[in-house]
């Protein structure tokens, strides 16, 4: 019998609002234990229950020695880098900000391509990105043009944005041999062995004083299941039944979503001004993305499961 085409958007739309709640989430588990240990903890896990659907489900490959190399510099942009950038700047700018400027990441895919794969940049991608930087612009400066969120923050988001363009460029050679579900267990795994020594160093003395603190762990949980697992099989069984043309229209709404829960959980203000810079970011990315190339379909799905 077929799915029902509802269930599948359905399905859509809460990956879509599990990503969104992450950048709430992060800010509550931050109440508790820091950037390290949140990421730590949430790549620990979702390895444990990717690895086991992975397992489950035959979807797992086995990694070709010749291939090592390249998974090592595929984690090192992400999950290391990227989650360096973002997590620590979620630490200095609003839940808002971060899946504002986190959003754009889709506009940079060509760019990459573009430089290292010779694949045309189109004038419609180039307007994009401008617009949409423009719309960044809008949520993050007043009318003096002031930084309205801290500039250290912005930066370390957008050093999550660039390390999501360098794991585009080297995750191309991977796409082609290994399935999505393979390719993000195995950088999940190779995070963990980068994450871990800076953990020791800098947060585990910290983690073994701090009483258990159950809300701020469940925060972590929820990161793990939600945000880095259930979302990901959910969008990924949306992209085998839609295609990636269809499904990254529902991802440029994150940022909506985003700013109506951390409004709602955080309080965090909900201005006129930060939606028009939301829509104009959300057009930018619309306008870029009209003609997908069909080539590019598996490598996009991989990097908006891996930057979750």
């Amino acid at each position: 019998m077929q799915e029902k085409k509802w269930l599948v958007y359905l399905a859509l739309i809460l990956a879509m609002i599990f990503w969104a709640f992450s950048f709430v989430w992060v800010k509550e588990v931050y109440l508790v234990y820091g950037p390290l240990t949140t990421v730590l903890f949430r790549l620990v896990i979702a390895s444990v229950l990717l690895l086991a659907f992975a397992l489950l489900s035959g979807k797992i490959v086995k990694i070709e020695r010749r291939d090592y190399g390249t998974f090592v510099l595929l984690s090192f942009f992400e999950p290391f880098l990227y989650f360096m950038g973002e997590s620590y700047g979620l630490m200095y700018v609003s839940s808002t900000v971060g899946a504002i400027i986190v959003a754009t990441i889709p506009l940079f895919s060509p760019i990459a391509a573009s430089r290292f794969h010779g694949e045309k940049l189109s004038i419609r991608t180039f307007l994009g990105i401008l617009l949409s930087f423009f719309g960044v612009s809008i949520v993050v400066l007043d009318n003096s043009f002031n930084l309205t969120a801290s500039p250290l923050g912005i930066a370390l988001e957008f050093l999550a944005v660039l390390s999501a363009i360098g794991y585009i460029v080297v995750l191309k050679k991977l796409a082609e041999k290994y399935n999505p579900t393979s390719i993000i267990t195995y950088q999940n795994i190779l995070g963990i062995i980068y994450f871990l020594p800076l953990w020791l160093a800098f947060e585990y003395r910290d983690f073994t004083t701090v009483p258990f603190d159950f809300p701020a762990f469940a925060g972590i949980l929820k990161l793990s299941l939600f945000a880095s697992c259930i979302a990901f099989i959910f969008y990924a069984h949306s992209v085998k039944k839609l295609g990636i043309n269809s499904v990254n229209i529902f991802i440029n709404i994150i940022p909506v979503f985003t700013a109506i829960f951390a409004w709602y959980i955080l309080d965090e203000p909900l201005t006129l001004r930060k939606f028009i810079g939301i829509a104009v970011v959300i057009t930018g990315l619309l306008l870029a993305q009209v003609k997908l190339k069909k080539r590019a379909e598996k490598i996009v799905a991989i990097q908006q499961d891996g930057g979750r």
